[in-house]
């Protein structure tokens, strides 16, 4: 992964002792949401080319407690846009989690807990119905488990190396850009006949890794916790039609205010990169009535994003940059402003 290569360089640089603060000091910003997906304890083994979605219960807390130290609060998403308003507010942390992994009850509740850490959950109906299908790590299990792998592509059969460490991150590598740009019917077909072909239990397989509804109840009761809606299927919302986005959107709102009383007033667009979610779905979410929504685009918060409420960027709490001198780094707006060429609003 060169960019990630890019990033650790960049990092490093900003990491040096003292900058950060030195250049918080003179942030217009007003607090920074983080993205997380998966918490387990144990490494990700050698091939783990999602392993950048996961991160230890050890740095979750590292983050917590850096964040407080430095002068952040750690709000909810409501007090959140309060405080984008509002110019002489303190500096806040936002904390996200999205899918609704079962290793967020298992290690990552109890660290919330412990600190009393507000944090939003979004959740993807489908998934927490046990129906959905979690591609992105179905494709990588395959691939660990298999020395060849025979993916069905439009244009017929790719046979994939995957032999070696090296063969196997090529072949991930390839297969996951084509089906991030593969029509979601596509891409579903097509990872169905890869399970079917290599014993995977797709049902099972997402059973495994997404919490039930009696679990998900444990979060929804509990005060520190925001309910978001997170869509139905987890699809690529800009690749659905008009009608169907808009769906995807709200029916997973009626599902989660079904199940738990309480209609989710925020929302996480799926993937959530520039390819994944723009204006039209930035202006769906708002006439929907959610009063956020949340993008994976990198970058802090400022005044200018209370304007712009369904296209809030998120900083990720990457796997790959758990390292407790990176956290000063990850708390600096400013970081990603440079990154962007100085571009704080992104809702183009």
């Amino acid at each position: 992964m060169p960019r990630y290569g890019l990033y650790r360089a960049a990092f490093e640089a900003f990491a040096l002792p003292g900058l950060m603060p030195a250049l918080r000091r003179f942030s217009k910003a007003r607090g920074v949401l983080f993205t997380l997906h998966r918490v387990l304890p144990e490494p990700p083994a050698a091939f783990a080319p999602n392993g950048i979605l996961q991160v230890t219960p050890h740095f979750l807390e590292a983050v917590i407690v850096r964040a407080r130290k430095a002068g952040f609060e750690i709000v909810d998403l409501d007090e959140a846009v309060r405080r984008l308003g509002s110019p002489e507010a303190k500096p806040f942390v936002v904390l996200t989690f999205d899918d609704g992994y079962r290793d967020n009850l298992i290690h990552a509740l109890p660290v919330l807990k412990k600190h009393q850490a507000p944090f939003a959950l979004y959740i993807p109906t489908a998934l927490i119905d046990g129906v959905g299908v979690v591609w992105w790590q179905a494709l990588e299990d395959v691939i660990a488990a298999n020395e060849v792998v025979v993916v069905d592509l439009p244009e017929g059969p790719h046979y994939g190396d995957a032999a070696t460490l090296e063969q196997k991150r090529a072949t991930f590598a390839y297969v996951y850009e084509r089906y991030r740009k593969m029509p979601e019917p596509d891409r579903e077909a097509s990872v169905q006949a890869l399970a079917e072909r290599y014993g995977l239990d797709l049902a099972r397989h997402c059973r495994e890794l997404i919490m039930d509804w009696a679990e998900l109840k444990t979060f929804a009761d509990d005060p520190l916790c925001t309910i978001g809606a997170h869509t139905v299927h987890h699809f690529e919302l800009s690749k659905l039609p008009e009608q169907q986005m808009r769906a995807e959107i709200e029916q997973s709102a009626k599902v989660l205010a079904a199940q738990f009383g309480k209609q989710p007033r925020h929302l996480s667009y799926p993937i959530g990169g520039v390819a994944a979610a723009g204006p039209r779905e930035f202006a769906a979410a708002r006439e929907l009535g959610f009063a956020t929504a949340v993008t994976t685009r990198p970058g802090g918060l400022y005044g200018d994003h209370a304007e712009h409420l369904t296209a809030l960027p998120r900083i990720s709490l990457n796997g790959l940059f758990q390292e407790k001198r990176f956290i000063d780094v990850l708390l600096t707006a400013e970081v990603f402003t440079l990154m962007r060429r100085g571009r704080r609003l992104d809702v183009s």
